[in-house]
């Protein structure tokens, strides 16, 4: 796939995020970078299309973080009870050194609302959020199978939490505008738009989770059941290329329990690069995929466990992804392989660990449509050069993944 034309882009848009977004307005320069103090001063339509002027610097490279599936249940929510500050553990050091880090936070933030009928519901309180903003996450996507497990009250309440606390949440929203809206921020002079959505809901929930028009809900990204979900993903995606200069898509998709993507997921993630994604990440099968790079946009299919009470076996297997951007080039791509203990992410600092998981990795890949290195050239370090910090070993008794 050729690289894209984009029009580099050295100031803040807050007014990118659709208008009626409840939070992304409060998360324009509130992390990942200070917002312009123009930053709501639309642009003329000439001044958007123009190239930076010589004198403009060009943007430095940035780096930026993606944990896999987070909720605060069991142990976890003990954890979170006793001290919020230290609630997802020693992977904050890794997470705040990003210049941006992305997680999916797999849970309703409310503490009233009704239960969704089904088997596994999750919820936290407002708590969570401060754990999150203390262990480094800059940005969290809500847009999954438990989002709404407390229904549209549990909605609600996780927004008025997400918009108390400044925390910028993507994937859900008051209507469709502000649940496709991105979080953007501007990081080193690049800015970047990170999208949320899911391709993945129970049936019976799909109606009414949904955000449209009229209605409160989640960024689906499913083509199925008449909503439009993945044009509409599609558009926000282009929508964000016209003024970010780096698009980073997060989704909910996969089979549970599979290393290897489905072809729903495959097909999409072409169609995303294709309206303009540079990044593509997700989770959802609670098992860790390979990442690799589909022409220059760079795909992971599966983020696996990150702050989650499942914890034994191949569901212990977890990782940070970090990469290194400049505009819409990833420059490096590294995998920071580690175990989930008592409920929270530890990186391997053993040399043999760190091998062995780089080696699953590349072996996952052949299950893929993805390329160890961008079209345009090699990215990403060799096994011998990642590094990380101990893995422990999984007591848990075995829980359900939900």
């Amino acid at each position: 796939m050729p690289p894209r034309p984009r029009t580099p882009r050295s100031r803040i848009l807050c007014a990118a995020a659709a208008a009626g977004a409840v939070i992304a307005l409060p998360a324009c320069g509130a992390f990942g970078g200070a917002a312009d103090d123009d930053a709501d001063a639309a642009p003329s339509a000439a001044a958007s299309s123009a190239s930076p002027s010589p004198s403009e610097p060009a943007p430095e490279p940035f780096t930026i973080a993606f944990g896999g599936d987070v909720h605060f249940e069991g142990m976890l929510r003990q954890r979170l009870d006793e001290d919020p500050e230290t609630a997802i553990g020693p992977v904050a050091e890794v997470l705040s050194e990003a210049d941006l880090a992305v997680v999916n936070l797999e849970t309703a933030i409310t503490e009233g609302g009704t239960p969704a009928d089904k088997e596994f519901v999750f919820r936290a309180p407002a708590t969570a959020l401060d754990a999150l903003a203390a262990g480094g996450v800059d940005v969290a996507s809500v847009a999954n199978n438990h989002g709404m497990d407390y229904g549209v009250d549990g909605l609600y309440d996780t927004l008025a939490a997400a918009e108390d606390r400044g925390f910028p949440l993507i994937g859900i929203g008051e209507d469709a505008d502000a649940a496709y809206a991105p979080h953007i921020a501007e990081v080193n002079g690049n800015t970047v738009a990170v999208i949320g959505v899911t391709q993945v809901m129970d049936d019976q929930y799909i109606p009414t989770w949904t955000a449209t028009d009229t209605q409160p809900g989640m960024a689906s990204a499913k083509p199925d059941y008449g909503l439009g979900g993945d044009e509409r993903t599609l558009e926000a995606v282009r929508a964000a290329a016209e003024e970010a200069d780096a698009v980073v898509v997060y989704l909910h998709w996969g089979l549970e329990g599979d290393n290897c993507p489905m072809q729903v997921q495959t097909d999409f993630a072409a169609r995303l690069a294709e309206a303009g994604a540079d990044v593509i990440v997700g989770g959802h099968a609670h098992r860790v995929n390979a990442g690799g790079y589909l022409g220059d946009a760079y795909v992971h299919y599966g983020l696996g466990n990150f702050v989650f009470y499942h914890g034994v076996g191949d569901g212990a297997e977890t990782g940070v992804l970090r990469l290194t951007m400049q505009g819409d080039r990833v420059l490096d791509d590294e995998w920071l392989p580690g175990t989930v203990t008592g409920g929270i992410p530890v990186l391997a600092e053993d040399e043999a660990q760190i091998s062995a998981a780089l080696d699953r990795q590349a072996e996952r890949l052949a299950c893929t449509n993805l390329a160890a290195a961008p079209a345009g050239g090699s990215a990403g370090p060799s096994p011998s050069e990642a590094t990380a910090a101990p893995v422990g070993t999984s007591a848990e008794p075995s829980a359900p993944a939900g």
